[in-house]
């Protein structure tokens, strides 16, 4: 982690879930730059597993594998400022920046074999509270799956950003040259149908608040997100 252990504040916790192309990672981290906190990418941690694994040859179906990975490693990530992920891959070795290789579409393509598993889920939501309670920060921002109703339920702050199927995919064919609004809609919509088997991503969990985005423009949402935030900051004083 790339701040002190502060042994008296704790932080505040901004939870954020939505669906594919939604724009919360962008957003989250823009809102989270604005308030001076950290951010916090749930994703990058299942990926630099996958590729731990891949690197000492243990089979990424294998759950009781996965779980031995995870009592030998060591991860590290940055909260503030450019994103850096660092792994060490027993006791002892010495941590290896992992940033690039982790965001592979090769790679890519084999994280949900590692995210499949309940208990390898419920390691890594461990380590993401650690990281939270020890980076002596004012604030972190979390972002992922299942933040708002699994990682932190409890988070003061907990939102869902959502938007129309037609605005998500607009947004994201204009990130993915070659690809026209149609096959990328297509896309998206068989990808929201695999994702309501397991969560609901356009229904807010009690307590959570709804952030539609389809009328919103970049800026307006992250305005959006900061506002809410600053709001419970006030509250809590």
């Amino acid at each position: 982690m790339d701040d002190a252990v502060s042994a008296t504040a704790s932080p505040l916790t901004v939870a954020i879930d939505g669906p594919a192309g939604s724009g919360k990672s962008s957003v989250a981290r823009e809102a989270a730059a604005r308030l001076g906190f950290g951010i916090l990418d749930t994703g990058a941690a299942y990926r630099a597993l996958a590729w731990a694994a891949l690197e000492t040859g243990v089979d990424l179906d294998d759950e009781a594998g996965l779980l031995g990975l995870l009592d030998r490693w060591r991860y590290d990530i940055t909260l503030r400022g450019e994103q850096r992920v660092a792994v060490a891959l027993r006791a002892g070795d010495e941590a290896v920046d992992a940033t690039a290789a982790i965001r592979t579409p090769e790679l890519s393509a084999q994280v949900s074999r590692v995210s499949k598993h309940p208990a390898v889920r419920d390691r890594l939501n461990g380590m993401f509270r650690a990281l939270v309670a020890a980076s002596g920060l004012p604030g972190v921002v979390i972002e992922g799956r299942d933040i708002t109703t699994v990682v932190a339920p409890d988070a003061p702050v907990r939102l869902l950003l959502t938007a129309s199927a037609e605005v998500r995919a607009a947004r994201r064919a204009g990130e993915l040259p070659g690809l026209g609004p149609e096959q990328v809609l297509a896309e998206l919509r068989a990808r929201d149908a695999k994702d309501a088997l397991v969560v609901d991503f356009f229904t807010p969990a009690p307590g959570v608040t709804l952030i539609d985005t389809t009328g919103l423009d970049f800026e307006q949402s992250v305005r959006a997100v900061t506002d809410i935030v600053q709001e419970a900051q006030e509250g809590a004083r």
